[in-house]
């Protein structure tokens, strides 16, 4: 790609994101809305999806006439991935990388949180109420992470260093990986996810990833296990999973990803004692913004300067070429 001064369309939702002083040395930089997108994208080079929840960019796109790139400012693409996108020469790029430490620790702080009881601490403490309870130890749990991407790479390190026995699920099985020892293949989940305590879903959405954790397979799982969900909440049929939490099929669960976003106030999922709720916040930790527009700041160099764009996602399988993820 050559683009010696090229034109950039940052969508955002009202708010620009901060640290823009090197892009916009780099480029000429038109600030869009929902709204504003489609009469923005005519003659530019790039399109940067600060707004990385919106789904404009589909309604915008036939304007798109000089479109060579999008870079998205999040790990997940799913919003971006229709037809008329995969089947074009658009290069689209994320940004992995940025998440996968602080999304681990989340996961991690969510299983100490669960086995300890915190979340019930919390309601009690609220209500000024002394009531001694039993815990559970984590030491030796066995966790399945599915996603093995850099991601569920990360999570898998942290909950091996709390002593957890962690392997994955991803889209081929294999032995030896260096970090989950032995992954299952994804086709095989039925199989195997009733051997676990915590189930942790950190797979991108894709066609065979939607709706994978249903009805059928929470049956499949141990009567004490939770579920931990921050990879989308579309993984999840969230009705299957609220019946499952009522009838006691799962212990437990803690989601930081939904299907409709913000949760709904009359969700039964607020109410339950068992489930942790946050607001899809589990990658977003102090500093976050600025290292996106780090990472974007870096990727635009090296489009000017004609070199290999980094984090470049296959449009058809739904992630970063090279990553094995589900």
């Amino acid at each position: 790609m050559n683009a010696s001064s090229p034109t950039v369309v940052v969508l955002h939702d009202g708010n620009h994101p901060p640290a823009m002083t090197d892009v916009e040395r780099l480029a000429t930089v038109r600030y869009a809305t929902e709204d504003t997108l489609a009469e923005s994208l005519g003659g530019a080079d790039v399109l940067f999806v600060w707004h990385f929840l919106s789904e404009a960019v589909s309604e915008a796109f036939s304007a798109a006439d000089e479109l060579r790139w999008i870079h998205v400012a999040s790990a997940g693409v799913d919003r971006l991935l229709f037809d008329a996108l995969r089947d074009s020469e658009v290069v689209v790029t994320n940004s992995r990388g940025i998440f996968d430490r602080p999304m681990a620790e989340y996961v991690l702080t969510t299983v100490l949180a669960l086995a300890k009881d915190l979340h019930t601490s919390v309601r009690l403490q609220d209500h000024k109420r002394w009531q001694h309870r039993e815990t559970e130890r984590i030491e030796g749990k066995k966790a399945l992470v599915v996603g093995t991407g850099p991601i569920g790479r990360a999570i898998a390190t942290q909950l091996s260093a709390a002593g957890l026995s962690v392997v994955g699920a991803g889209r081929t099985s294999r032995a030896e990986d260096p970090d989950f020892g032995y992954v299952h293949a994804s086709e095989a989940l039925h199989e195997v996810v009733g051997e676990f305590d915590y189930v942790v879903l950190a797979a991108p959405l894709t066609e065979s990833t939607r709706g994978m954790i249903d009805a059928e397979m929470l049956a499949r799982f141990r009567p004490s296990a939770r579920l931990i969900n921050v990879g989308r909440g579309q993984l999840v049929v969230q009705e299957d999973l609220v019946e499952a939490l009522v009838a006691g099929t799962i212990a437990g669960a803690a989601l930081d990803v939904f299907d409709v976003e913000p949760l709904p106030e009359d969700s039964p999922l607020w109410e339950m004692d068992n489930v942790l709720v946050s607001p899809h916040m589990s990658g977003d930790t102090l500093g976050w913004t600025e290292e996106l527009v780090a990472l974007f700041t870096t990727n635009l160099a090296g489009y000017a300067a004609d070199d290999r764009l980094r984090n470049v996602v296959d449009k058809h399988r739904g992630y970063v070429s090279g990553s094995e993820s589900i």
